[in-house]
């Protein structure tokens, strides 16, 4: 079954940083295309970023993408060894306040977790 178990939320200032980690389980994470969605207060569900796999068996696995509000300020990295994947956040703004949850698979494929924890993000200004 898989397991995401994220991390690293919190209270910050706008303008502050971030980062966020998610520990994987129950899948070859080494093998899986990660994903970062997000929730904000009363809305649905909102991508945020995806990484391929970067196993060096897999082709095409080593890009990420970001969806335009967070593209320059989000940076989403992996860790195979630890089965591992981050989102680091800087320059946070209000409208990053939301449950950050992490997922198996791509950006238009992607499984949560079935407890789906998250961990929030609360951006002050």
């Amino acid at each position: 079954q898989v397991q995401l178990v994220e991390s690293g939320g919190g209270l910050v200032q706008s303008g502050g940083s971030l980062r966020l980690s998610c520990t994987a389980s129950g899948f070859d994470f080494s093998r899986s295309a990660m994903t970062w969605v997000r929730q904000a207060p009363g809305k649905g569900l909102d991508w945020v970023a995806s990484i391929g796999s970067q196993n060096p068996g897999i082709r095409f696995t080593s890009g990420s993408l970001y969806a335009g509000s967070v593209k320059g300020r989000f940076f989403i990295s992996r860790d195979n060894a630890r089965n591992t994947l981050y989102l680091e956040m800087k320059d946070l703004k209000n409208d990053d306040t939301a449950v950050y949850f992490c997922a198996k698979g791509g950006s238009s494929n992607y499984e949560l977790s079935p407890d789906r924890q998250g961990t929030q993000v609360t951006v002050s200004s």
